[in-house]
C-alpha cells in the first residue's frame, strides 16, 4: 500500500500540513469537523473527507493528529468508536497536537497493543509556517518508526528533531512554551507598567531590543505594543492558557520547581476570564494595563 495519509485536525495548524501533504504527492483522507478550515482547495486536490475517525484510519497508514490537546487525543483515539479499533497493523500515528507526556506514553502503548506505532511529535513556529511548510518537529519514539515516516514529515516540516523516547517531544514543547510565553508575560506585564509611567511605547521597544530583553518574544510583541497589532502571533489565550496548565502539571508530577509557572498560568487565565478565550495572545499588553 501507498502511503496515505490521515488526518484528524485541519484547523489553523492542520490546513498548512494538509495542504503540503498533498503538494508532496501524499494521499490525503480527513475528518470531517466543524473546527476544521475552509476545505474545498484540499478536496480539489484529491483529498477525501470522512465522517468519522475510524474511516480515516482505515483508509491510512499514517495518520495525524492536530487537535487541541490531551482529552481530545485521548478521545479520538481511545473513545467510543476511536481509531485504535481501526487502525491498519503497522501503522504509525503522529501526535503533533500539545499534549501531557504521561497521556503520550499511555497512548503509545495502546497503540503498540493494536498493531501499530505511535510518535509524539509537537510543533513549533506558527500557522504560517504550517503554511510554508517550515514547521518544526519535536518527536519522541523510535528512530526507525520516525526514518520510516520521515518522507511525509518533510513534506510540511524545516527541521525534524528527533528527542528520545516517547513523552520527549511534549516535554519538550511544554517546556518550549513555557519559556516563550513565560517571557511574553513579562514583557507585556513591563509594557502595560510603561504605559502607566508615561513611557513612549517605542522607546521602551527600543531599549529593549538593544539590551537584555532583545529576542523572538520581544518580536512577537513589538507590533502591538507600538501599534496595537495583533496578527504577529495569531495564538489563541485560551491555548496559552492550557499549554500553561499542562506544563505545571508536569513539574507537579516530577516535584520540580513550578512556582514561576503558577505565576504565568494565572496571569493567561486572568486574561481569558477578562479578553474571551479567543484573544490573541499579544493582546495581554492591554489586558494588563486595564487591571488598574
Amino acid at each position: 500500500m501507498t502511503t496515505q495519509v490521515g488526518m484528524i485536525g485541519v484547523g489553523l495548524m492542520g490546513h498548512g500540513i494538509a495542504r503540503n501533504v498533498l503538494k508532496a504527492g501524499f494521499g490525503l483522507h480527513f475528518l470531517e469537523h466543524a473546527g476544521n478550515q475552509p476545505v474545498e482547495d484540499l478536496l480539489g486536490a484529491g483529498a477525501v473527507a470522512y465522517a468519522n475517525v475510524q474511516q480515516v484510519a482505515q483508509a491510512s497508514n499514517v495518520l495525524i493528529l492536530c487537535v487541541t490537546g490531551a482529552p481530545e487525543v485521548q478521545a479520538i483515539l481511545t473513545g467510543e468508536q476511536g481509531a485504535l479499533a481501526a487502525l491498519r497493523p503497522g501503522t504509525v500515528v503522529v501526535d503533533c497536537s500539545t499534549s501531557v507526556p504521561a497521556v503520550s506514553k499511555r497512548m503509545a502503548q495502546l497503540v503498540a497493543q493494536a498493531g501499530a506505532a505511535y510518535l509524539d511529535a509537537p510543533m513549533t513556529r506558527t500557522a504560517q509556517a504550517a503554511h510554508d511548510g517550515t514547521l518544526h518537529l519535536l518527536v519522541g519514539g523510535d528512530a526507525q518508526v520516525l526514518e520510516q515516516v520521515r518522507p511525509v514529515l518533510d513534506a510540511f516540516t524545516e527541521k525534524v528533531h528527533h528527542v528520545g523516547d516517547v513523552g520527549n517531544g511534549h516535554s519538550l514543547k511544554l517546556l518550549h512554551n513555557f519559556v516563550s510565553l513565560g517571557s511574553i508575560a513579562l514583557i507585556a506585564e513591563a509594557a502595560a507598567c510603561a504605559e502607566h509611567n508615561g513611557v513612549d511605547p517605542a522607546t521602551f521597544v527600543e531599549v529593549l531590543a538593544a539590551g537584555g530583553g532583545a529576542g523572538v518574544p520581544l518580536e512577537r510583541l513589538r507590533p502591538y505594543i507600538t501599534a496595537q497589532d495583533a496578527s504577529s502571533l495569531p495564538f489563541f489565550m485560551a491555548n496559552a492558557q492550557k499549554d500553561l496548565g499542562y506544563y505545571v502539571q508536569m513539574a507537579g508530577d516530577s516535584d520540580s520547581a513550578q512556582r514561576i509557572g503558577q505565576a504565568v498560568e494565572h496571569t493567561y487565565e486572568a486574561a481569558v476570564q477578562s479578553g474571551g478565550p479567543q484573544t490573541y495572545v499579544p493582546e495581554l499588553v492591554r489586558l494588563l494595563a486595564e487591571r488598574h
